[in-house]
């Protein structure tokens, strides 16, 4: 499929179909094991994609955003350009996709470059470092969210735990990679015409309190509920609310609430433009969705087929851990097919039998899938090219920067991974 550059939708649809042929699942069943599939999965993850979307929009589109990615430029000032790219990058990758929030920080960092007379990549690079991660390794984005799903993990937890191996690994690698010889070496100027995006001027975007505090709104709500989960006990009125609430899509929809409001009618935006924001991210989003509800289908064709017995039972007297083991399931097809999140989906139905009875935390398993998915990104990845054409690079030097980088920080998040679930085996967790 990758050589023919199918679309992820349809490879994976006609993937589930051959296979489910192949296991002798009866012709006429087929189309109902793939609806099956297509609706288990698309319900669990449609409401906090979509929503994700749209709050990550409505703050690009209002200028707060650029907000927040300005403030912390004012902050760290020149010397410090590369520590301000990675904290706007991190605060507002929590919520927004990598290529959204990529086009609405890019023109910042090309500003930069110009007044500091810096190489491209000593600034850019650290952005994408950071929004890579980000993307890749938390919820609410659609890769972890899906597998989430799958494993019938909580999105709390994954994101509470995810967040102390994303934010040291990304930062890490967003701070050394630009100073490797290698990365030096290359000096690409800023492509002319390629960005067009409305830059907003200071009295046009919201203030710095409000654009932090709907960004880090749905966090706090989702991990609060989590560590409340985790040191509480019983039930009351007061848990319940905190759960529900701090469950993903309403912590979510409270924030899209909020941000329509604090970034619409507050400022003067009317309902109209406001609605224009979240129907363009609800389009945007409709291609990552049908290809999450084609690798439910695909997830189900596996279980239905027997090919999920056989994994298990083939791995079972592996010594190899059921982590790793699910990391390099994910690594080898995110090789294969390019999209991290077509990678993830299909990895989460292949390494869905390995966490039965092994013991391992399911949100683990989430983490480890989607650590693996970021790797080896390369030429059958859209976000490759995003990369290689706002930074201005040849093939080459576009595989050098990012495969090296999606890589490491594929193996980085694999050893935290490791080492969260050695603390949480010690702690009885």
């Amino acid at each position: 499929m990758t050589n023919l550059k199918l679309n992820g939708f349809a490879a994976l649809l006609l993937v589930a179909v051959g296979v489910g042929l192949v296991r002798g699942i009866p012709l006429e069943k087929i189309p109902d094991v793939l609806s099956e599939g297509i609706g288990g999965q698309i319900g669990d993850t449609m409401l906090t994609i979509g929503l994700g979307a749209m709050v990550g929009r409505v703050m690009g589109d209002s200028g707060a955003a650029q907000r927040i990615a300005g403030r912390l430029l004012d902050l760290c000032g020149p010397r410090w350009v590369q520590l301000a790219m990675v904290l706007s990058a991190m605060l507002i990758g929590v919520t927004m996709f990598y290529e959204v929030a990529f086009v609405i920080i890019v023109p910042v960092a090309f500003t930069l470059v110009r007044v500091t007379r810096a190489n491209l990549l000593w600034v850019g690079l650290p952005m994408s470092i950071a929004l890579s991660t980000m993307h890749s390794f938390l919820p609410p984005h659609p890769g972890p969210t899906s597998v989430a799903a799958t494993f019938h993990a909580s999105l709390g937890l994954t994101l509470f735990y995810g967040l102390f191996i994303a934010i040291p690994a990304g930062a890490l690698i967003a701070l050394i990679w630009p100073r490797l010889p290698f990365i030096r070496r290359m000096d690409p100027s800023i492509p002319t015409g390629l960005v067009s995006d409305r830059v907003f001027t200071d009295e046009e975007m919201p203030g710095t309190g409000w654009s932090l505090s709907v960004a880090l709104l749905p966090v706090v709500l989702i991990a609060g509920a989590a560590v409340t989960d985790l040191v509480g006990s019983g039930s009351g009125p007061v848990l319940h609310f905190i759960a529900f609430i701090g469950s993903a899509p309403i912590a979510l929809l409270l924030t899209l609430a909020v941000a329509i409001w604090a970034f619409g009618l507050r400022i003067g935006r009317s309902l109209e433009e406001v609605s224009v924001s979240c129907r363009s991210a609800a389009q945007a989003m409709a291609m990552i969705l049908l290809v999450i509800g084609a690798g439910g289908a695909f997830k189900q064709v596996l279980v239905d087929g027997g090919i999920s017995d056989y994994i298990k039972n083939t791995t079972h007297g592996w010594s190899l851990s059921p982590v790793i083991l699910a990391w390099l399931i994910a690594a080898n097809l995110r090789v294969a097919l390019g999209s991290a999140t077509v990678a993830v989906v299909t990895a989460s139905g292949v390494a869905l039998p390995l966490l039965a009875g092994s013991g391992v935390h399911p949100e683990i398993m989430v983490l480890a899938i989607s650590c693996g998915s970021i790797a080896f990104s390369h030429v059958n990845d859209p976000g490759f090219w995003m990369f290689k054409e706002y930074f201005n690079l040849s093939v080459i030097d576009a595989i050098k920067a990012r495969t090296t980088y999606t890589t490491v920080l594929a193996v980085l998040g694999l050893g935290g991974v490791l080492a969260m679930e050695s603390i949480l085996d010690a702690l009885n967790m």
